[in-house]
C-alpha cells in the first residue's frame, strides 16, 4: 500500500479508536420522529398561562398550583407555546418579569396509547428558560436547570392512574439567573425606600442580548413500544472511494434484542446493512455531505434505519428510528480547517435566536426566511451565538449544507465566583446535553465552550482545561474551541482549543471613530495570538452599528457608510492573512436584534447586516459580494452557482 494510502488507514483507526473511548451517556435524547412504531403529538398553540407575582415569587409551590386547574388559583390569560412571553402582552411588567411563570394545557390522550402497556409515552419539552418544572395531573415528572437544551419524561403510569381524566400538563419556568447558571447573572435588591418601591430588584446580566423567557421550543408527546431504540451513535470516515460508518446503538427496555440497521441512499436504495448494536457500515463509490457551495452536489445525506425486535413473557415488540446521516471528516491543522481533507474557509455570519412579538419563540416561516438570506449571501457557515439552537435549524443546516460552530449558553462568565466548582460542575453537565443532542449532524464541525469569557483570570485555566478536555472525551472526532476578547498573553484557556476564535472590534469599542487603526490592530491581533500559540484563526466577531436609513460622507459612527467602511477595512486584512492561517471570518450580526434597555443601545443590538424584520442594509450587498467572490476563488464549483441559490 502506498504511503498516502497507510497514512489514511491509520487515520481511520485512530478516529474509530478514539470515539471507542468516548463517555457514553446514561440516556440518549433522539429528536422525536414518526415512523411505523413510533406516533407524535404536538401540544404547539395556546396554553394557560400565569405569573407568579408575590414578593418571593413563590406562592405558586406554596399553595400547589399544580394540583388544580390553574385558573382555579387566580386570574390567567393565554399564552401561545412555543414563544417568550416578553413581548406578547401590553404589561410592561411582565416584559421585564423575573422569576417563575406557570403554564398549563389540557391534553386528550389516544385511548390506545393509555390501555396498551407495551406503549411508553414521553413528554418532551423542546426548551424553556431556564429552569423548569412540570407535574402531570398534580404528579411531578420532570425537572431541568438551564435553557436551550431539551428535556423529557415517561408519563405512561401516571395517565394510566385514572383514565377517565384528560391530562393536565403544568410547567412551571424561571428566568432567574444567579453566578451559577449558563448564561450567569446576579439579582440585586435596591432597598432605598427614598428611591425604589418596596421589594425592588433587579436581574444584572453580563451579555448583550435580551433575557427571553417562556417555553420557546415545541412541546410534544410521543410514543415508543416498551422496548426501543433509545440513541444511536454515528461516526463517520472515508478510505479512498468508500465510506465508512460506525456505528453504535443504545437499546432500552430489553434484555436481549435483534437489531438491523441499514443504510439507504437518497432514493431509498440500500447501500449497506448489518447486525447487532455495533458495527462498521461500508459504502462503495461514497457520496460525501459537502459544505455549501464546497462542492456541486452539497449536503448529502444518507438515512440509517435501525430496526429492533425484542420480547418479553407478554408480548413482543418492533421499533424503528431513522437518521439522517453525512458521511464526512473533520481536521484541524496548525494553518487550516479541512472538511474530507479538502481546506474549508468559513465565510458566515453570527445570530441569534430573536424576531418581532415571539422573541426567541421557534418559528418556521422566519427559519427558511432565515435560510433563503444565508444562501443569498453566499454565507456557508454560522455559529450558535450564545447558546444552542433548535434542532431543526440543525436539520435544516445538514439538509442545505451550511455548516455550524455549535456553542452552549456559556456567555458572560465574568465574575470570578462562576469559575467555581458549582458553575463547573453544572457546565459540563450542559456539555453532556448538548453533545448528547446534536453529535449526529454533519453541519456540526466544532463545539464552543464559551464566549468571551474573562479568561484571564487566574481560576480559569484549570475551569477551561477541565471543561475542553471533557468535551474532547465526549466527541474525540470535532475540535473544540470557545471565543476569546482577551489578551493573547493573559487567556488562560487558550492552550486547550483547538482553533482560536476572536472577536474584536477596531474603531468601534475600540478608539471608536478612527477608521484608520484597523489595518494597524487587526493585523497585529492575529500575528500576536498565531505566534504564540500556532493555531488556526476565525475572527468570530467584528462589525459596527448602522441605524437603516441613516446617512453620512465622510462616515460616521451608526450611518450605513460607515458600517461598509469599517467592514471591508477588516476584510482587506482578511485577504492577506487566509492565505497563511486565518480559516474564516464570521460577521457580527446577521440580523439586529433585541437588547435589554440601556443608554447604549437603541432599541437592540443595531450591528445586522439585515434589520430585525429581515431587510438588507448596504453592509448586506459588501458581504454578498464578497461572499460569493471568496466561493468562486476555491475552483471548485459549477458554472451555475456563480449567482445566488433560493432553497
Amino acid at each position: 500500500m502506498s504511503s498516502p494510502g497507510v497514512l489514511a488507514v491509520l487515520r481511520v483507526l485512530c478516529v474509530l479508536s478514539l470515539w471507542d473511548a468516548a463517555c457514553p451517556l446514561d440516556t440518549g435524547m433522539l429528536f422525536p420522529r414518526e415512523s411505523s412504531s413510533r406516533e407524535l403529538k404536538e401540544l404547539n398553540g395556546l396554553w394557560v398561562f400565569r405569573a407568579d407575582k408575590s414578593p418571593d415569587r413563590n406562592q405558586g409551590f406554596q399553595k400547589a398550583w399544580y394540583k388544580s386547574p390553574l385558573a382555579e388559583t387566580g386570574p390567567v390569560i393565554d399564552m401561545p407555546v412555543p414563544a417568550s412571553y416578553n413581548d406578547i402582552t401590553q404589561d410592561p411588567a411582565l416584559r421585564d418579569f423575573i422569576g417563575w411563570v406557570w403554564y398549563e394545557r389540557e391534553v386528550m390522550v389516544p385511548a390506545r396509547w393509555i390501555t396498551d402497556e407495551g406503549i411508553r409515552v414521553v413528554l418532551r419539552v423542546g426548551s424553556a428558560h431556564y429552569n423548569s418544572m412540570v407535574w402531570v395531573n398534580g404528579v411531578k415528572v420532570a425537572g431541568h436547570e438551564g435553557g436551550h437544551l431539551p428535556f423529557e419524561a415517561e408519563i405512561g403510569s401516571v395517565i394510566r392512574k385514572d383514565t377517565t381524566m384528560p391530562c393536565r400538563i403544568t410547567i412551571a419556568v424561571n428566568n432567574t439567573l444567579t453566578l451559577q447558571t449558563l448564561p450567569p447573572g446576579t439579582i440585586q435588591h435596591m432597598n432605598d425606600p427614598t428611591k425604589y418601591p418596596a421589594g425592588f430588584f433587579v436581574q444584572n446580566i453580563y451579555f448583550d442580548f435580551f433575557n427571553y423567557a417562556g417555553i420557546h421550543r415545541s412541546v410534544l408527546l410521543y410514543t415508543t413500544p416498551k422496548a426501543y431504540v433509545d440513541d444511536i451513535t454515528v461516526v463517520t470516515d472515508f478510505l479512498d472511494n468508500t465510506g465508512l460508518v460506525k456505528y453504535e446503538v443504545s437499546v432500552q427496555g430489553a434484555a436481549t434484542a435483534s437489531l438491523k440497521v441499514t443504510l439507504m441512499d437518497k432514493n431509498r436504495r440500500c447501500v449497506a446493512s448489518s447486525d447487532g448494536t455495533t458495527g462498521v457500515l461500508k459504502v462503495k463509490d461514497v457520496n460525501l455531505w459537502w459544505p455549501y457551495l464546497m462542492h456541486e452536489t452539497p449536503a448529502y445525506l444518507y438515512t440509517m434505519e435501525v430496526r429492533l425486535k425484542a420480547a418479553d413473557e407478554r408480548s413482543t415488540y418492533e421499533d424503528v428510528y431513522s437518521l439522517p446521516v453525512g458521511i464526512r471528516t473533520v481536521n484541524v491543522t496548525s494553518t487550516q480547517f479541512l472538511i474530507n481533507n479538502k481546506p474549508f474557509y468559513f465565510h458566515g455570519v453570527n445570530k441569534h435566536e430573536d424576531s418581532d412579538i415571539r422573541g426567541k419563540g421557534f418559528d418556521w416561516p422566519l427559519i427558511v426566511k432565515d435560510f433563503n438570506l444565508l444562501k443569498w449571501l453566499g454565507a456557508n457557515s454560522f455559529r450558535t451565538s450564545h447558546y444552542p439552537y433548535a434542532e431543526e435549524i440543525l436539520q435544516m443546516c445538514d439538509r442545505h449544507g451550511i455548516v455550524v460552530i455549535d456553542e452552549c449558553p456559556g456567555v458572560g462568565i465574568k465574575d470570578i465566583r462562576s469559575f467555581g466548582n458549582a458553575s463547573l460542575a453544572h457546565h459540563l453537565v450542559v456539555m453532556d446535553e448538548l453533545v448528547r443532542r446534536d453529535k449526529n449532524h454533519p453541519s456540526v464541525v466544532m463545539w464552543s465552550v464559551a464566549n468571551e469569557p474573562a479568561a484571564e483570570m487566574p481560576p480559569a485555566e484549570f475551569y477551561f482545561k477541565t471543561l475542553i478536555k471533557h468535551t474532547k472525551a465526549l466527541d474525540p472526532t470535532r475540535p473544540v474551541t470557545y471565543i476569546t476578547d482577551s489578551n493573547y498573553a493573559r487567556d488562560k484557556g487558550a492552550p486547550y482549543v483547538d482553533v482560536i476564535c476572536v472577536n474584536s472590534y477596531f474603531s468601534w469599542y475600540h478608539d471608536p471613530g478612527h477608521l484608520e487603526v484597523i489595518p494597524i490592530q487587526l493585523n497585529n491581533q492575529f500575528e500576536s495570538w498565531y505566534g504564540k500559540y500556532q493555531k488556526p484563526i476565525i475572527q468570530s466577531e467584528y462589525g459596527a452599528d448602522a441605524v437603516p436609513g441613516l446617512h453620512s460622507d465622510p462616515p460616521v459612527m451608526f450611518t450605513e457608510e460607515y458600517q461598509n467602511v469599517v467592514l471591508q477595512s477588516y476584510h482587506d486584512v482578511f485577504d492577506h492573512k487566509r492565505k497563511q492561517y486565518v480559516i474564516g471570518e464570521l460577521i457580527w450580526n446577521f440580523a439586529d436584534f433585541m437588547t435589554v434597555q440601556g443608554i447604549t443601545r437603541v432599541v437592540g443590538n443595531k450591528k445586522g447586516v439585515f434589520t430585525r424584520q429581515r431587510q438588507p442594509k448596504a453592509a448586506a450587498f459588501v458581504l454578498k459580494e464578497r461572499y460569493w467572490r471568496l466561493a468562486n476563488e476555491t475552483g471548485r464549483l459549477p458554472p451555475w452557482t456563480k449567482y445566488p441559490c433560493s432553497l
